[in-house]
């Protein structure tokens, strides 16, 4: 069973060591970054399951991070960790997305059993978003994201894309993307337009490494 992914973003190193045991003790991998600019390239790469962020940090405040991360993933659970002072201005902003919050100093106990109800939560709530690597389809939205940035895909290359990572890990052949991409539409293309749409999704996506090419039979996403 794959192990649920937390982003613990914390300059207070002794809080967030403490944090990170104690969670890992009970069977999660926390991976702590001490600014906002770090935690932001960590998610280009890979989005965990839930965030833990302070709500001060050295390069920024966590409501204005947050409002970056629910611009792209609008089910990403995200709790503040805040000191008393500050709780009124979170629980007056939370239209900026955070889903719970947490008042410093608090109990590992109450954390732990917040992040539990948070992703039991979050887990009923249907999934309208699509992610390998840092790319994130929003279907809602019809909108793809790279890292945080929204990218500008024409609808062949749209659906390319959906058809990929609604089949992630499968093997998809060449002439079952072009039948579902194109033809279902009524519109007869050869071979090459599949080429050239591939290659032009790859250049736009900045040649993301989850996109693979399987030689002779057509093209794979995986993580």
């Amino acid at each position: 069973m794959n192990m649920t992914t937390i982003y613990y973003i914390e300059d207070d190193l002794s809080i967030a060591q403490s944090v990170k045991e104690y969670l890992e003790q009970r069977g999660f991998c926390v991976n702590v970054y001490s600014t906002i600019a770090h935690a932001e390239q960590a998610l280009r790469a890979m989005c965990p399951q839930i965030i833990l962020l302070d709500w001060n940090m050295p390069d920024g405040r966590g409501d204005r991070f947050c409002r970056r991360i629910r611009s792209v993933w609008k089910e990403l659970p995200v709790i503040f960790l805040t000191v008393r002072g500050e709780s009124q201005d979170i629980v007056a902003g939370f239209s900026d997305g955070a889903d719970d919050y947490v008042v410093k100093p608090f109990e590992l106990e109450v954390l732990h059993s917040r992040i539990l109800a948070l992703l039991r939560r979050t887990q009923r709530v249907k999934e309208t978003n699509l992610s390998c690597g840092d790319i994130v389809l929003d279907r809602e939205k019809i909108a793809v994201y790279c890292g945080l940035e929204e990218v500008a895909l024409s609808q062949p290359e749209y659906q390319l894309l959906l058809f990929l990572m609604e089949n992630k890990g499968r093997t998809l052949m060449r002439g079952q993307i072009l039948e579902r991409v194109w033809d279902m539409n009524g519109n007869y293309v050869n071979d090459n337009t599949l080429t050239v749409t591939m290659k032009r999704l790859r250049e736009k996506l900045h040649y993301p490494a989850c996109i693979k090419t399987v030689r002779s039979f057509g093209y794979r996403m995986e993580e």
